[in-house]
């Protein structure tokens, strides 16, 4: 394990090719449709190697959002639900990264959706932390949490005729995120 003192400032990016960012929404009441964001930016700030009160940006392209049907991508990108032309890009900015265990923090911050800002708080598990075989220094986490997707004016939905909405209010969000310090 390489030597950090433990006031030093260590940055992290993230590695794309281990790491994703998805989501997934109630269908038609009975199902879930599920999605991910191909392109993104993470940009973590430790003291040390200490993740408590990280500093943590990640900057998501809507543009790149993909739940394996190219229609109902384009209508997602769409005035109805994120815009993209006129917002093309999801942020968060944390505020606290707080230890509750060796392996769960509690991540909070805000996130804009459509310049429309709302705290959010993510649970977060700690993978740990290893030098790969090139010498890299990595850490991993899974994170969660869900938002109400009327805070951010994606209020599109229609009916169904045995009740209920195509599109559920809720949705879930995931990541698995790998990151490398720099040397």
């Amino acid at each position: 394990m390489e030597t950090t003192t433990q006031n030093e400032v260590k940055v992290w990016s993230v590695d794309t090719a281990h790491s994703t960012v998805h989501f997934s929404v109630k269908h038609m009441v009975i199902a879930k449709a599920k999605g991910n964001f191909g392109s993104y930016k993470v940009n973590v700030e430790t003291n040390g190697l200490n993740f408590e009160n990280a500093k943590i940006e990640l900057e998501i392209d809507v543009n790149s959002i993909n739940t394996g049907a190219p229609d109902r991508d384009g209508h997602l990108k769409s005035p109805d639900f994120f815009d993209a032309e006129k917002f093309p890009t999801i942020k968060f900015v944390s505020k606290e990264m707080k230890k509750i265990n060796e392996e769960e923090y509690v991540l909070s911050g805000n996130i804009t959706v459509k310049d429309i800002t709302r705290p959010i708080e993510f649970k977060v598990n700690y993978g740990g932390q290893i030098v790969d075989p090139y010498g890299n220094l990595r850490a991993g986490f899974a994170l969660e949490s869900s938002i109400d997707r009327f805070d951010f004016g994606l209020n599109w939905n229609a009916l169904l005729e045995a009740g209920g909405a195509m599109v559920g209010k809720q949705v879930k969000l995931e990541a698995e995120i790998e990151i490398i310090a720099a040397k």
